[in-house]
């Protein structure tokens, strides 16, 4: 009966804990981890790194070897956001919530140079009260897409 009693309230002790100790560390990780799971979907680290490696050793080497560096950083990124979502109610050991690898990945998403995105013109962030609508992108889930309908920002 008193063990019943203790082990309740242990329990109670503990979401209480964990609710009251705030979840800003984790959030991020876990926001980093669907970020970065995504990596294989969106293709920036492979669009850079044949885009880098075209630039610095020829275009031949862009279409070879970029491509397969290309794919293994996607790969790593994936992995790596996978581990992050698994792991997310838990700190990394020495290294608190903050991102793991960084010294192989930046911690966030990366993309070729010629192409840096902006917000979308869409209404939730820029409302356009004078024409009733507001503009966006044409197709946001093409990778590479960079037609804008109504871009005035």
């Amino acid at each position: 009966m008193f063990m019943r009693k203790s082990f309740s309230l242990l329990a109670v002790l503990v979401v209480a804990g964990a609710l009251a100790t705030g979840c800003a560390g984790p959030e991020r990780k876990l926001g980093r981890g669907i970020g970065n799971t995504s990596e294989i979907v969106r293709g920036g680290e492979f669009r850079r790194s044949v885009e880098q490696t075209s630039l610095f050793d020829g275009p031949d080497a862009g279409y070879t070897t970029g491509a397969v560096r290309g794919l293994n950083r996607t790969l790593a990124r994936t992995g790596i956001g996978l581990y992050e979502i698994i792991t997310c109610p838990f700190p990394n050991p020495g290294r608190g919530y903050d991102p793991v690898c960084t010294s192989y990945l930046a911690p966030g998403p990366v993309y070729p140079d010629n192409y840096a995105p902006d917000l979308l013109s869409d209404s939730m962030f820029a409302t356009d009260t004078d024409l009733g609508f507001s503009g966006g992108n044409v197709a946001p889930i093409v990778p590479g897409n960079r037609f804008h309908i109504f871009d005035t920002h």
